[in-house]
């Protein structure tokens, strides 16, 4: 098992929550993306190796892919997908389904927090991310959810945060 000291995890939220939705072509999602990009490079070069994601819809994949995409470049890069349950993506779009499919895929790790969906398995997936790391990157609003609930989690266990703001603004009006 990986040392907490050396892994980082994410959270972030999902697209219903985002101002742009679905649309990543969004300039705001773009600004979001290269933030989250950055963070995970700063984290790589912190000395930070092993990656997990709750592979959830929106932010999550957004991280997952920053992370496949520093693997290319880095070999000593591990990515590890922890689920909830097994049913996490069946509600999902077909496209969703597909891009989370190919995603879970290519991580080098996969754990699952329970065999199947209750109503605590979600939470349960945001604690082992924490319980597994010293650092989170949170993609974050300020809104409460899953997402605030995680990051007061890792604050009481002591486990250091690199905020990204969700740009609510198109960068062209600043």
């Amino acid at each position: 098992m990986r040392g907490r000291q050396w892994s980082c995890s994410f959270t972030g939220h999902r697209p219903a929550k985002l101002p742009w939705g679905y649309r990543e072509e969004d300039p705001r999602c773009l600004v979001l993306k290269r933030r989250i990009r950055d963070a995970v490079e700063a984290a790589y070069q912190e000395g930070y190796r092993h990656f997990l994601c709750g592979m959830a819809m929106g932010c999550d994949l957004y991280f997952c892919e920053c992370v496949l995409a520093l693997r290319s470049r880095h070999g000593d890069v591990t990515l590890e997908a922890v689920l909830p349950c097994p049913e996490q993506a069946d509600t999902w779009p077909e496209a969703e389904r597909q891009r989370y499919r190919a995603l879970v895929k290519a991580c080098d790790d996969e754990t699952m927090v329970a065999q199947r969906y209750t109503a605590g398995c979600m939470q349960r997936r945001n604690r082992y991310l924490v319980d597994h790391s010293s650092l989170l990157i949170a993609a974050y609003d300020g809104s409460a959810g899953g997402t605030r609930n995680t990051i007061q989690y890792a604050l009481s266990q002591g486990v250091q945060i690199a905020d990204l703001p969700i740009p609510a603004e198109f960068p062209e009006s600043k």
